[in-house]
């Protein structure tokens, strides 16, 4: 019998003890964030990348955004968030709005970047607040009252194949894509371009800019030593009178955006370093 009252007892005082300690709440659990946390708003600048995290890329005539792929993977590896705008080339209103609906986007300051005919466009939507400077990678750079037209007239360029639709559309005629736009791409490559063209509204060409960025912000250039569409020298002028940061690249065509990545991504990264901290 005694032996029976110890056990109730010890099974009382078990269900009590089990009873009590249940109903305490659990601690939630907390997670320490890193350098791949979500950047808060208003952010856009990286430790790990040592500058402005936030870069844009702007294709120019004729092509689309896919040209930057090669520089995009390096930038993407050394941890840069890029988005690739992919405007219309329909009007120049219509390819900066384009530009600025992704500049809208960016979760802070970012850097804008322009290939040929882009520069132009970055050139006006480059005044936005959130981007702090600008790289122009064998690109139009007008300043205000200028088109790039009206330019090329002064630095005339080497290429005569241009070829000027009844419906207002410019393309490249494609048996002379390789030799004038793309010569030191693989031939198959920059035969698929040629035949994968977007041909461009006349009008973006001749464009008036009102207010050009690189007044008030910092810029880089590339010069691509053998372009054919742009003047090399227009490329250096344009380059001197920004007081841009400028390198050149020896044999290289206007496709110098898409067959020397590893160059780009190194004048991008040195602009999202060397931009307002």
């Amino acid at each position: 019998m005694k032996n029976t009252i110890k056990l109730f007892l010890a099974l009382f005082l078990i269900f009590n003890f089990s009873a009590s300690h249940g109903q305490q709440k659990a601690k939630p659990a907390t997670v320490e964030k890193g350098e791949n946390s979500k950047h808060k708003k208003g952010g856009g600048k990286s430790k790990k990348t040592g500058g402005i995290n936030n870069i844009v890329l702007v294709h120019g005539a004729f092509v689309d955004g896919s040209g930057w792929k090669p520089a995009y993977e390096i930038l993407i590896k050394s941890g840069y968030k890029v988005t690739v705008v992919q405007q219309p080339l329909t009007s120049f209103e219509a390819d900066v709005a384009a530009v600025k609906r992704v500049i809208a986007l960016q979760d802070g300051p970012c850097i804008l970047v322009a290939h040929s005919y882009g520069g132009a466009i970055i050139t006006e939507a480059g005044n936005d607040p959130k981007v702090e400077g600008l790289v122009y990678i064998a690109a139009h750079a007008p300043d205000k009252g200028e088109s790039e037209a009206g330019n090329g007239k002064k630095y005339p360029s080497a290429y005569k194949s241009l070829q000027k639709g009844t419906d207002g559309f410019d393309y490249i005629e494609p048996a002379n894509f390789h030799a004038d736009f793309a010569a030191d791409l693989p031939a198959d490559k920059a035969n698929f371009e040629a035949n994968a063209q977007m041909p461009a509204a006349d009008v973006v060409f001749h464009a008036i800019i009102q207010q050009p960025a690189w007044r008030t912000k910092p810029s880089w250039y590339m010069v691509a030593k053998s372009d054919r569409i742009i003047n090399p020298d227009l490329e250096r002028m344009y380059a001197k009178r920004a007081k841009s940061q400028k390198v050149e690249i020896e044999g290289a065509s206007h496709s110098v955006y898409e067959s020397h990545p590893k160059e780009v991504a190194k004048l991008i990264k040195e602009a999202a370093k060397g931009a307002k901290k």
